[in-house]
């Protein structure tokens, strides 16, 4: 019976849209545009520190459940430096399995069947899953294109006596959007207003390219009701290496640990110390690495404006949305899984991130965390085809 009602929870879900669009971009030789992942490694020295790590046999077994104690210290030290945020290392940071893990833990760790949460349409798709996953009900507000501002009327309208959690995702994937300090204080507000807790998905903190990225839990009232996640995988180009954590206050952190001890219990055993080390680099280090970025975002987008898309500005992460009616398309989707047998390109569809597909029916998202001469061949490619 228990695993009856664990399929009626996740009907509906199925393949990923990253599983079917990056299998179509293998079956036809195409670009994967749509994936969010580098075509390039990270710094040599954090590699380095791997191999150091395996030889030496310091790192080839069971780390402790909660991280090694220097990553812990490494992100207490980072969000201290870089956010002003404080966070006891030996209670307040959780390592885990990729970001992606420490939402799904948070989920599963605060939020009890029958509860809601708040999640701002398109949301990455691990969200509407972790939430299935625990019997939670999902409410949307939509963020509506072109300019996916939060609507704090939308926001407040959404919220019930069976509300527990808001979702909150910025810089924000797959639009691209960052937050302002006004919506982040309209969520705080919500959120302190009907104690609500907070889990914010900050994986692309450091892939800010217009404004500047705030922590909600920065603002008053929120560091003790927010779980703040983010990965090292996008700020250092290691997205395989999986190596995620939470910070928050000791209670939450607890949750989440109880969740995430029967999920993977530990993984990553010789990155940790790696990513310790990654997490001390230079400031000209993180500089360095959005400022090439921000000239990858200004190169894709330029193209793709040139060839007719519609092109919304991409404020930070490694996404740009286009919006295809100008080419005569009304469907994202179609759009997409047509582009590869067109143009050898891969792309995604923003309507698959939404309850209301509607609002999001003709965008598609592109990623441009590819080298120059990557993007200059895909946009000839899509120059040369029939859209």
């Amino acid at each position: 019976m228990g695993r009856e009602r664990m399929a009626s929870r996740l009907d509906g879900l199925g393949t990923t849209i990253f599983a079917e669009m990056s299998a179509l971009a293998v079956a036809t030789g195409s670009i994967n545009l749509g994936q969010g992942f580098p075509d390039t490694d990270g710094p040599a020295e954090i590699v380095d520190a791997v191999v150091e790590a395996l030889r030496s046999g310091t790192s080839n077994q069971y780390p402790p459940g909660p991280g090694i104690p220097a990553l812990r210290t490494a992100i207490a030290e980072h969000d201290r430096r870089f956010w002003r945020l404080a966070y006891d290392p030996d209670t307040e940071v959780l390592v885990t399995t990729g970001a992606t893990e420490a939402i799904a833990a948070a989920v599963l760790g605060l939020v009890n069947p029958g509860e809601e949460v708040i999640a701002f349409e398109p949301w990455y798709d691990s969200y509407a899953a972790t939430i299935a996953m625990a019997g939670g009900v999902r409410r949307a507000v939509t963020l509506r294109a072109p300019g996916f501002a939060l609507d704090p009327d939308a926001l407040r309208a959404a919220i019930t006596p069976r509300t527990k959690a808001i979702l909150l995702n910025t810089p924000h994937n797959p639009t691209g959007r960052v937050l302002s300090f006004a919506e982040l204080s309209a969520v705080a507000e919500v959120a302190v207003e009907h104690d609500l807790v907070v889990i914010s998905d900050e994986v692309y903190e450091h892939l800010v390219f217009d404004g500047e990225h705030v922590p909600i839990s920065t603002l008053p009232g929120m560091r003790e009701r927010t779980v703040r996640i983010s990965s090292a995988g996008k700020t250092f180009s290691f997205t395989g290496w999986k190596i995620g954590w939470a910070c928050g206050p000791a209670d939450l952190v607890a949750a989440v640990r109880t969740a995430k001890q029967f999920l993977t219990y530990v993984s990553g055993a010789p990155f940790q110390p790696a990513v310790a080390l990654a997490l001390g680099l230079p400031d000209s280090y993180f500089t360095g690495f959005r400022d090439n970025l921000l000239a990858r975002r200004d190169q894709l987008s330029a193209g793709l404006r040139e060839l007719g898309f519609e092109v919304i500005p991409a404020a930070g992460t490694y996404f740009v949305t286009t919006n295809v009616r100008p080419l005569g398309y009304a469907d994202g989707l179609e759009f997409c899984r047509e582009l590869p047998h067109k143009a050898g390109v891969v792309a995604i569809p923003l309507s698959v991130f939404y309850d209301n597909a509607d609002a999001g029916r003709s965008l598609v998202r592109w990623a441009f965390c590819k080298r120059p001469e990557v993007l200059d061949d895909a946009l000839e490619r899509l120059g040369a085809a029939v859209l």
